[in-house]
């Protein structure tokens, strides 16, 4: 006689797969919505919450992408996030202030070497700083 395991019995009750319409995503959503909703998960619970919200994000990824933002927008958006001024970025990535103006003007493009500096300072990767050729 064989025992289930608490994640095959949640999986009895919600079987994840991947998500194709906008139907299976909304009720995929309900699901994350009621695990979300506890207090406390189990660990078969997170387990179970870890794969629907891959399953989610997957599917956003391809019905609704994320637009890439431009470099100006990108670099003014994580200088604000992590609530530094354009000289606390110069001093501790190496990228000369006068390049950041720039930049954010929207007056040039980073070059490689300063999106390296910018993406290690951020903790971003640097795929994040590249813009497609229009």
């Amino acid at each position: 006689m064989s025992t289930m395991t608490t994640y095959q019995t949640l999986l009895l009750d919600f079987t994840p797969r991947p998500i194709r319409t906008d139907r299976e995503y909304k009720r995929t959503m309900r699901r994350i919505s009621r695990l979300m909703k506890k207090p406390k998960l189990s660990r078969a619970e997170s387990e179970l919450l870890e794969l629907l919200a891959t399953l989610a994000e997957q599917y956003e990824s391809i019905e609704h992408p994320t637009p890439r933002a431009s470099q100006p927008d990108l670099l003014a958006h994580l200088i604000d996030a992590q609530g530094v001024c354009q000289a606390e970025v110069a001093r501790r990535s190496g990228v000369p202030r006068s390049i950041i103006t720039n930049v954010l003007h929207g007056r040039r493009k980073l070059s490689q070497a300063n999106i390296v500096r910018l993406a290690r300072y951020f903790h971003v990767s640097p795929v994040e700083f590249i813009e497609d050729a229009e």
